[in-house]
C-alpha cells in the first residue's frame, strides 16, 4: 500500500478550513469539503452529518485517536512545520498499513515539490 501524499496547490483546492476572526471556529456548522482541525473534528464528530470532511493534524498528534474515525473521513492533511521534520511521513505510513486509511493524504507547509 502506498504512502503516496499529494501537495496542496491553494488557487485549486476544494477543501475549506471554518476558520472566524479569531482562529478556528469552535464548533463549526456542517459544510461540504470542511477542512477541520483535530479540535473542531472532536467537538463535531458525534453530530456531524455524513460529507466529504477533511481534518488538518500537527505532526505531533497521535494518529491513532482517529482510528474509529478514519472511515467518515475523506481527507487528511499532515503537517510539515519546517522541510527537515519528517514526522507527519511517519504518520503517512501508520495511517495507510496500521489503520487502512482509504482515504486522500495531503501535505501542507514546509514541504520540497
Amino acid at each position: 500500500m502506498s504512502t503516496a501524499m499529494d501537495f496542496i496547490k491553494p488557487h485549486d483546492h476544494t477543501w475549506h478550513r471554518l476558520d472566524g476572526e479569531d482562529g478556528p471556529q469552535p464548533h463549526p456548522a456542517p459544510r461540504h469539503h470542511a477542512l477541520l482541525t483535530l479540535e473542531q473534528w472532536h467537538a463535531v464528530r458525534d453530530t456531524w452529518p455524513a460529507l466529504p470532511t477533511g481534518v488538518l493534524l500537527s505532526n505531533t498528534a497521535d494518529v491513532a485517536t482517529l482510528a474509529a474515525d478514519l472511515p467518515r473521513l475523506a481527507l487528511l492533511v499532515l503537517q510539515f512545520p519546517k522541510w527537515t521534520d519528517g514526522r507527519a511521513y511517519s504518520q503517512a505510513r501508520l495511517l495507510r498499513q496500521r489503520h487502512g486509511f482509504a482515504g486522500e493524504l495531503r501535505a501542507s507547509g514546509d514541504v520540497v515539490v
